[in-house]
């Protein structure tokens, strides 16, 4: 059971982060936004989790910095 809501997290990732940067490479959505933003952060911290669980710490570590610049953006923007 674990491992499926594992695997879920990791696809849900997937989409909100490749979702985030076509909407924002199409012009649908900007950088600043705060839905930008919150898909980047949420996408970051489920890879940290699928990463991590799967022992892939280089990748983890890449999703730890790509959540910590979401969260300054957050606390800097003061964004909801």
């Amino acid at each position: 059971m674990m491992h499926i809501l594992i695997e879920t997290l990791g696809w849900i990732a997937s989409v909100l982060i490749v979702g985030a940067y076509a909407a924002n490479i199409y012009g649908r959505l900007k950088a600043e936004e705060p839905a930008y933003i919150w898909m980047n952060m949420i996408g970051g911290i489920f890879f940290v989790v699928n990463t991590i669980y799967h022992h892939a710490y280089p990748s983890a570590l890449v999703n730890v910095v790509w959540v910590l610049i979401a969260l300054n953006a957050v606390i800097r923007k003061g964004i909801r």
